[in-house]
């Protein structure tokens, strides 16, 4: 059926205005081009957050989808279906985990986690053993539970009463943990190990893995949220791989399903006991399309060429950005792993990202930023080299009209 074109003006009138979405509709795309209504094109550097991680429609992806598509979609979690237990088995050669519990975003697969933390606790050391600790400037998901975590109290604001048991460390500060960590308390310290909505901030490689240390002496979970870290954004499927430290709990989603909605909870069968039947569940969790799909990302990303390329795109597009920085003077460093970027604005310009992100988008290049100081990268794991190339072209052209060149 054809339907006639809709303008943005449509949001405001049906939508609820908790976001505010600019002039643009992209329609279409393929690889990492990008079209609107009006036909104009665009190379996108923003990956709708770090989710479309091979592209748009990706003929492996596409491939996967309609496939399962002709066979079924959903069925309840009173039955399981062949695409999860393949996506779960995968999941657990790959990585650490040995149990998989699949969810639909990454807010629900946190909150699993933190279900999962406590629960643990509860069954083995007691019901006072219960408070969580986690990082100032992170970010967790938008449920009360998860925004709780996340340490943007902005995000908490109206919503109050917040679950309580939380504590708020400084990110890369040991110390600053082992204050508030306790053997009689602390069930579990949750971290990104790159902050992404914090400005794109990695960790530091000793300070995660003295939360390991720390965790393993008071008896708690270490959690991983690689919700925007995780799928190959780092050059590595996960980035605790990357680091060496091993978590007990992993939370994954964003690219995993490269655009389709899906996330999961990773752990150990240890910890996995804790959820035993009925104690937590999701209805679309472990649905055979998204699951179907997972799967062909994971096949594809895993990759050991597709890896290594992620390296050397992220070389690539580092130094040309710090290219126009030092061209125009607006960027201090670009920091972040991989092809999870941070452009990080000088004094001078602070304040000023949604300037460069909209100047940037009427060149004809999609990015994004973390906060008002940081332009924020995420491409397509596999976006070609040219495309690399035209895009900070054009980037440079936004560039130059807001320093007034």
């Amino acid at each position: 059926m054809n339907r006639e074109p809709v303008s943005r003006e449509l949001f405001d009138e049906v939508m609820v205005p908790n976001y505010a979405p600019g002039s643009v509709i992209p329609v279409r795309g393929e690889g990492s081009h990008v079209w609107d209504q009006e036909g104009k094109e665009y190379i996108d550097l923003a990956g709708g957050i770090a989710v479309t991680c091979l592209g748009h429609s990706h003929p492996g992806l596409v491939s996967a989808l309609t496939e399962q598509a002709e066979k079924i979609w959903h069925l309840s979690n009173v039955m399981t279906n062949e695409p999860a237990l393949r996506l779960a088995k995968t999941l657990c050669d790959l990585t650490f985990a040995e149990r998989v519990f699949f969810a639909n975003s990454g807010g629900e697969a946190n909150e699993a986690a933190f279900k999962l933390a406590r629960r643990y606790a509860w069954e083995h050391f007691g019901p006072e053993k219960n408070e969580i600790i986690a990082f100032k400037n992170s970010f967790h998901g938008r449920t009360l539970f998860t925004v709780s975590v996340g340490g943007q109290p902005k995000y908490l604001e109206g919503f109050q009463p917040a679950p309580g048991g939380i504590h708020h460390a400084d990110f890369n500060d040991l110390e600053s943990v082992r204050k508030l960590i306790s053997k009689d308390k602390t069930c579990a310290v949750v971290v990104e190990p790159i902050q992404g909505e914090g400005g794109v901030m990695p960790g530091d490689a000793e300070f995660l893995k003295g939360l390991r240390q720390l965790c393993d002496e008071n008896d708690a979970l270490l959690v991983f949220d690689e919700v925007q870290s995780g799928v190959g954004r780092t050059g590595h499927l996960y980035a605790y791989q990357m680091y060496g430290v091993t978590p007990d709990i992993l939370s994954t989603a964003k690219g995993l399903g490269g655009g389709f909605p899906v996330a999961a909870m990773l752990t150990t069968e240890k910890v996995a006991t804790s959820l035993g039947v009925g104690t937590h569940g999701s209805t679309y969790g472990g649905n055979a399309l998204a699951c179907a799909v997972a799967q062909r990302v994971i096949d594809t990303v895993s990759q050991p060429e597709i890896l290594k390329g992620v390296a050397a795109r992220s070389e690539h597009l580092r130094k040309g950005m710090m290219d126009i920085g030092e061209r125009y003077g607006i960027f201090s460093e670009v920091r972040g792993s991989g092809l999870l970027l941070g452009c990080v604005l000088t004094e001078k310009w602070k304040g000023k990202a949604k300037e460069f992100l909209n100047a940037g988008l009427a060149e004809g290049v999609m990015v994004l930023i973390a906060g008002p100081d940081v332009i924020r990268l995420a491409p397509s794991l596999i976006i070609p080299e040219p495309d690399i190339d035209e895009a900070l072209a054009r980037f440079e052209a936004g560039v130059k009209k807001v320093c007034g060149q």
